[in-house]
């Protein structure tokens, strides 16, 4: 029996390690927090030292469309000089063309179209972009619907519809008409315009001042506003 009660004794017997003195647990959590933080370091230095590309590919499922800034070893310089997508570039001086940008603010309640003056010098990065020039787009006012993605004329008109509510956004249908009869009645009315709405001598935005939150180039709309004051 005394050897029965031995042999399980010696079964359940436990021998407790020595634990660290303390100098050796300040080390052990010190190396810890040393490597996580040069581990975050490296991270953000990672995506602070990106391009202008790099940037405007991560954000593209926001706002943030292209930049053509080179490498940069911050993000926020890049940020005046991106392109947003969904603007509309239109001749900012004609009557008619008012009228319709008008209209479209006021439908668009969820503020998915953005606006552009022609005359103003923020139209010009988008127009390099969809490779075409003033002229063209006083012909054909422009929709730049994304990146690489842009759309004149009659086509442009129906897909900043499609961006509106109902029952507005329905109009849009009209795409099924073949384009070359939808543009030959959009140049018809766009070579009258003048006759037959008008012309200003600049753009008819400053003389509405409450639509400019809409517009990209308000700062510069701004700017010009005050100086004819």
């Amino acid at each position: 029996m005394a050897t029965l009660i031995e042999r399980i004794a010696n079964l359940t017997k436990t021998i407790a390690k020595p634990a660290p003195p303390f100098s050796s647990k300040i080390l052990l959590f010190s190396h810890s927090f040393t490597h996580r933080s040069l581990s975050s370091t490296s991270a953000k230095t990672d995506v602070l030292a990106g391009t202008a590309t790099d940037v405007a590919d991560t954000s593209a499922e926001g706002d943030l469309v292209y930049s053509d800034l080179p490498v940069s070893t911050t993000v926020k310089p890049l940020l005046p000089n991106i392109l947003q997508p969904r603007v509309v570039i239109y001749d900012g001086v004609c009557h008619l063309c008012h009228r319709g940008v008008k209209w479209v603010i006021k439908a668009d309640k969820y503020r998915k179209i953005k606006f552009c003056c022609l005359q103003s010098k923020a139209a010009e990065p988008y127009l390099r972009v969809c490779g075409v020039d003033q002229e063209d787009v006083l012909r054909r006012f422009v929709f730049i619907e994304g990146l690489g993605v842009y759309h004149q004329a009659s086509t442009a008109a129906l897909r900043v519809l499609s961006y509106l509510p109902l029952p507005y956004s329905a109009m849009s249908a009209f795409m099924i008409i073949p384009t070359p009869l939808r543009d030959a009645v959009y140049d018809y009315v766009a070579k009258r315009r003048y006759d037959w709405f008008g012309k200003s001598g600049d753009c008819l935005v400053l003389q509405e001042n409450e639509l400019l939150e809409r517009f990209i180039d308000r700062e510069e709309m701004m700017d010009r506003y005050q100086s004819n004051s």
